[in-house]
Formats: structure tokens, sequence, C-alpha cells
């Protein structure tokens, strides 16, 4: 369960392009530290490494203060057991430990290495590795075949002073465990009872087993079967790591052991699990199927003749995923901020009960809204949706305290409620609340209208849109250009896009009433109407959405802004009663800025000032943000005086009398909202931190800095979002590459945005 689990259809050339685009592979070095200076390298290098070197020397300890040992794990493996492909090389493995290092600073803000080794010699790898200990704070372990993997993680926990973890055994075994263990609770059951049937004997089944044992299922309540049947009590040709599990039971087949079982854990292969076993199970029959990529059985099939029956699979197209990112950055994130020399079974059974826990409390409002309204602790919600923000809090602290419990732990916390909410403020939740959106599109899927279809990176865009689920791109462009260009960006079977073509498309009489009767009184005879509708792209896209043919539009990479929003506007008007504008995210690690109106308001008035600084707190609240607002000026609270001060007065005066429910503030200077220390200066300002929305007085401003951060800022930029039309409309800068597409795309599809 390392990987997601969902299938995927993509083409091999879109893959690779992904690997390979911005700069190849998916991880870089980011000093930490300013080096802009001789002084800074003489700091960071010679002759300022003097002092830390001469302090751990003295004291290993130091090694924690002075360097980055302590929040940084090496992701390991030689190639021998790649993500269900088998046997392909340490080189080969390389971009998937490449993306284990992603989830690993994504989710827990731990810094990760990859390193692949060339050896299949378990002496050899557990050398290499052991030898490495000065430089990690940990080792993930990641696939290498059984039951080498067995021997090279026992070697190591033993050799090393520091946390040494086979994801492939233990991550799964702990989401399945906490899965299991509200699963029983769901049904009444008690851990000492339950008769459990595991398929499979590979690292992740057999680390499964001995986990449940752990909580309180019996040995002897416990069947394990490899791909030869039951593995019992003196049979022939079983290792020691399956013997452990060897079975008192005259059962010889999996059909045999699964009469009257209350539990099916497989970790085996698509369609091991078959309905008339499942019919044999005991009365309300816990299946976890997690074969990957296809499970043992799937829920539709498994529910036809059990309706009774709690299911769980790998896959995030059905409920209850069993997924390893929901627990190994925490696991670790709890382990490295205590220094921890290991990491033991309490550890593992603290952060399933955590996760299992997790999933039984209410569900955040955000969480909900971004997976949809019935995920709250049942059949179908017993293991938590893996882009929970509170899960970094609850199962790092709780691993923390099991390693101090277990007397594992080198760096005790003293004081836990200040290390949970530092936990909770550690990553950005912007990340958190975009990849809930991400997901909740693929379970709602969308018709976007993709305007400018011709164009490579437009269509790049929508390929991925389709590839990764999230519905159905609407090409525009002519016919045979598109067609030709999905076939050059290796598309096999480019007929099954749909194109609109404004020379042969059927909606073009529709579309043309439509319009005419728009534009009948603004001096556009129906001629005029028709010529817009075959040769400007963006006024058919936008009839298109406008019609109802499409849910959401892209477009703006072949045109500049201003004027793909004039014809845009000559189809879709603003929401009634609004402004429409533009708003930029700037966002950082832990940070995220909301910059408005970036696009479209040259001068705005005092009301519209007001109304965007609402309808941005608003965004920001929707992405996971407590709202505090600044309205910029080059003058701070009159000083120095100018003629442009008074509409930021006069909306603030607006906001004063509309009592909003957010913090705001203004007029001030960029330093007087965002630095803490300048904010010091003026006690009597009512934000409480930082400002996070930043309404700028007029659009040269606004746009140049949007533009001037993006540039040189170094940080992620989304946007431009415009906010307040009818229909869900997006003008992306002509710079943009497909990922920014792609995010603008799903943002208008799922509503977040518009």
């Amino acid at each position: 369960m390392s990987g997601d689990g969902n299938k995927v259809s993509f083409s091999e050339r879109e893959a690779l392009f992904y690997h390979e685009t911005i700069r190849p592979g998916k991880i870089e070095i980011v000093a930490s530290k300013p080096m802009a200076t001789q002084r800074d390298l003489s700091l960071a290098y010679s002759p300022g490494v003097a002092a830390p070197v001469e302090a751990i020397a003295k004291d290993p300890a130091k090694a924690a203060i002075y360097t980055a040992r302590s929040n940084l794990v090496a992701v390991i493996s030689n190639g021998t057991a790649i993500l269900g492909m088998g046997n392909l090389g340490a080189l080969a493995s390389k971009p998937v430990m490449e993306g284990k290092a992603v989830l690993f600073k994504r989710f827990a803000d731990v810094d990760s290495m990859d390193i692949e080794l060339a050896t299949e010699d378990p002496e050899a790898f557990i050398n290499a590795v052991a030898l490495m200990e000065p430089t990690f704070g940990g080792i993930n372990l990641e696939d290498i075949k059984a039951p080498e993997c067995f021997i090279i993680e026992q070697a190591l926990r033993e050799r090393m002073k520091i946390p040494v973890m086979h994801d492939d055994q233990h991550g799964t075994a702990i989401i399945a465990a906490a899965g299991l263990i509200n699963a029983c609770h769901l049904t009444g059951r008690k851990m000492d009872e339950v008769k459990v049937v595991v398929n499979g004997a590979g690292a992740s089944a057999i680390a499964c087993t001995s986990l449940i044992k752990s909580l309180g299922v019996r040995h002897d309540n416990v069947v394990m079967c490899d791909s030869k049947g039951v593995i019992y009590i003196g049979r022939d040709n079983v290792d020691q790591f399956k013997s452990a599990h060897a079975a008192h039971t005259d059962a010889r087949t999996l059909e045999e052991a699964i009469e009257g079982a209350d539990v099916f854990l497989g970790l085996s292969v698509k369609g091991a699990l078959t309905q008339p076993m499942v019919k044999k199970m005991a009365p309300k029959p816990i299946i976890f199927a997690m074969a990957n990529p296809d499970p043992e059985i799937t829920p539709p099939e498994a529910r036809a003749v059990r309706p009774d029956a709690i299911i769980a699979t790998g896959r995030s197209d059905y409920p209850n995923q069993v997924n390893n990112v929901l627990g190994f950055p925490f696991i670790f994130r709890g382990a490295l901020d205590v220094q921890a020399t290991a990491i033991n079974e309490e550890m593992k059974i603290a952060a399933a009960e955590a996760i299992a826990a997790l999933a039984r409390e209410r569900v955040p409002e955000e969480v909900a809204a971004a997976y949809g309204k019935n995920q709250q602790f049942g059949t179908e919600y017993i293991i938590p949706a893996p882009f929970d923000p509170r899960l970094i809090e609850r199962v790092s602290s709780a691993v923390a305290k099991a390693a101090m419990d277990s007397g594992v732990a080198q760096s005790p916390i003293k004081d836990f409620d200040a290390y949970r909410h530092a936990l909770k403020v550690r990553l950005n939740p912007t990340t958190s609340v975009l990849s809930q959106v991400f997901e909740e599109l693929k379970r709602n899927p969308k018709r976007v209208v993709f305007a400018e279809a011709e164009d490579e990176v437009v269509l790049r865009a929508a390929i991925q849109f389709r590839d990764f689920g999230y519905g159905t791109p609407v090409l525009v462009g002519r016919t045979q250009a598109v067609l030709d260009k999905l076939v050059e960006l290796g598309i096999e079977d480019p007929e099954s896009y749909e194109i609109q073509n404004s020379a042969t498309s059927i909606y073009v009489p529709e579309m043309v009433d439509y319009l005419y009767k728009r534009l009948q009184r603004r001096g556009y005879m129906e001629r005029d109407v028709r010529r817009m509708v075959n040769q400007e792209r963006n006024i058919f896209a936008s009839l298109l959405v406008a019609l109802g043919h499409g849910d959401a539009m892209i477009s703006g990479v072949t045109r500049p802004f201003a004027q793909t929003m004039r014809e845009v506007q000559m189809v879709i008007d603003p929401k009634q009663g609004q402004v429409p504008f533009g708003i930029h995210l700037m966002i950082g690690k832990d940070y995220t800025v909301f910059l408005a109106d970036t696009t479209i308001n040259e001068r705005p008035s005092a009301a519209e000032l007001a109304h965007i600084a609402k309808e941005t707190a608003a965004v920001a609240r929707r992405l996971g943000h407590e709202p505090r607002v600044a309205f910029l000026s080059f003058s701070t609270f009159g000083n120095p005086s100018g003629k442009w001060l008074e509409p930021i007065r006069e909306a603030v005066a607006i906001l004063d009398a509309e009592k909003p429910g957010f913090e705001y503030e203004g007029e001030v200077a960029p330093d007087a909202a965002l630095n803490p220390k300048v904010m010091a200066n003026y006690p009597f300002s009512r934000l409480s931190q930082p400002a996070n929305v930043l309404i700028m007085p007029g659009l040269q401003s606004a746009n140049v800095s949007a533009k001037l951060l993006r540039e040189l800022g170094g940080n992620a930029t989304i946007g431009p979002m415009l906010i307040g039309m009818e229909k869900p409309v997006q003008i992306a800068p002509m710079t943009s590459i497909a990922p920014d597409l792609l995010q603008l795309a799903v943002l208008a599809a799922a509503g977040v945005v518009g």
C-alpha cells in the first residue's frame, strides 16, 4: 500500500515529461541559512564550522542542535521489489525513492535523501547502511524483497542507534491495524476473540500479522496462507518468518480456512477471494483486500453477496483506503523529535491507535467538504482521509510519547501541549486543503473547457486533467490540429477526446441565437455575432460553459489577460451585485498570503475594496486559513499623508459598520502588516498576527507586486484566480506551464474559487 493504489492511466510520455520538466527529478537541496555574502559563506564553511565541529566532538548530542541530522531520513532501496514491478535494480528504483522523499517533506516536514544501493547481498547492504549512521536521524527501508528485507531490517535495528523501519512491512501493518481496531469497534468484536485469515506471506502480510497479535489477536485465532495454501505446523519448506505464524488447523486451502472467519486480511493477488468464500464468513465480516493495484475482491463484488461487510482496500477510489502515507511520515516525525534510538512495537501500536481514534472523531468541516458529506465514522469511514491535517499532530505526538514511555527517547518532550501546537502549525494548511480538493474532484468529476487546445502546454494540462480522473476535458480547436498534437504527445487513442470545433460544432446555431440576444442592443448585427462564434475561441469556449456544455473554462495562455477577459465578458456576466477581481496565492512552507485585486480593477472604490476584502477572506477560509486582512498603502495610519488614502479609510469604515467576522486593518504599509517587529510599534492595530490577506490599493501596485513576488520570491504561486463571475472561468498567465493550468482548472471545476 506504499502507493495510491488507484489505477490512473496516463501515457508513458506524459509521465516521463513530468519527471524531466522544470528540472530533472523531484527533489533538490535548498540551503536553510543565508548564503549571499562572504561572511555567510565563512560561517557556513571555513572557518565558521570549526565551532560546531568541536562542540559535537565533545558531545555527540549537539549534532541535533548544530546540524540537520535530527530531521534527516534516508530512504534506501536496492530495487529488488519496486512497487509491484519486481526486481528492476537499484537505479530503476530512484524515481520511487525520490517520490518517497517528497512525501516525507510534504506530509511531515521531514527532510529526506534517497539512496540506492547496487547490491542484492544482504550483508553488503547492511554494512553500507550501518556505516551511514552519523549522517541520518532515521532510516526508511523501501522496496526490498522478502525474505532479505526481514534479515536486513533486523540486523540494522540491532546495529544502529537510530530509528530503522521497512515501510513496506510496518507502514501497511499500522494502517491496517488501525482499520481493524475500528472495524471491531463497529461490529462489537473484541480483539482477543476475532478469527483472522491472512492471505499472503510476504513482508507486509507477516508484519500485519505480527502487529495485530501485539494488539491482542490470539495466535491460535490466525491462519496464514501463501501461494501453496495454509501455513500449518509441520508443513515442509516454510522459512523461519512464515513458520512463526504456522497454525494448528486441519484447513489446507484458503477456501477451507475462510469458513466462519471474522476477518480476511489480503496482501496477495487480484481475485484471490471469491464471492462463495465471502458467503462462508461470519456475520458482519471484515474484509481488508489490500493487493496492489487490484484487490483480492472489489467492494461491489463483496457487498453483492454480503451487504453487512466492512471492506477496505489499497485504492483511493473506494472507501477505507489503507494508505501508508497515513503513517510513515508522522511515525518518523515523532521518532525524530525525541531522537529515538528505534521504532519499536510500542510506537507502532501507538501510531495505529492514534490513527484509529482520529477516524472516530468528528471530521473537520474543511475535510468533510473536500471528501463529501458522509465522511463520518462508520462502515465506510474506519480510516482517516490521507489529507486530514490533524494527522501530523495526533500520530506524531502519540509516537513521541510511546518512545518516551518505552525508554528509547534520548530527548524527551517536556511540554506536550506546546509540542502539539508546534506540529499543528508546522505545515501550510493550504497544501492539505488543495490536496483534499483534488481528491474530491475525482469523486465528482466535471467537464472543463480548455479554450486553447492547439497549444501544447494547454493540451498537456488537459491530458493530465483526464488521466488523473478529474473529469472530461473539452478541447476547443481545429479538429485535425488537435488530433495531430495529441498523437505527437503520445496519446494512443486521440479520438477518445472530445474536441469542439466551431466550424463543425452542432452547438453553433444555439450559440449564435444566445449571443445575439445578449448583444443585439449593443450595436452587433447577427452576422457579427456569427463571425465571433466561428472565429473567437474564447467566445466559443465561453458559450459552451454558458449553455451548460461545460462546467468550467480555462484560457489565457495565447492572449493577454485583458483581451481574454473582454472576450469572456461578451458571454458571461459577473455575479449579481459583485465586482470581478483576481487573487494571487503566494505559498511558502508554512504560510500562504492572498493578494488582491491583481488583475482587473485599476482604481477600486471604497465599496469595491471592501467587497474584494470580504470575498478574498472567504476564499482564504475555504483554503483552511483564518483571514487577517490588511489594506495596503504607501502610508501607515496617515504617515506619510497622501491623496489616495481616503478610499482605503472608507473601505475600513464600511467593514466597521458591517462587522464581517474577521480581523482587518488599514491603511498600513507592507512591513506594518507582515513584520511582527514593525507591528509592535502600533499596539492599537487590530491585527493579532501578521496579515495573510493583502488588499492592494490599485491594479498597478497589485499586478507589479504579484509578478515580482512570483519571479523573485522563490515560493509557489497560484493565480491569478478569477473571482466573481457567474460561471467558473479562469484566465491563466501567458507564462503558465501545464501544472499551473491543471491547478486552476481543478480549482474552477471544484468550485473553490470563482
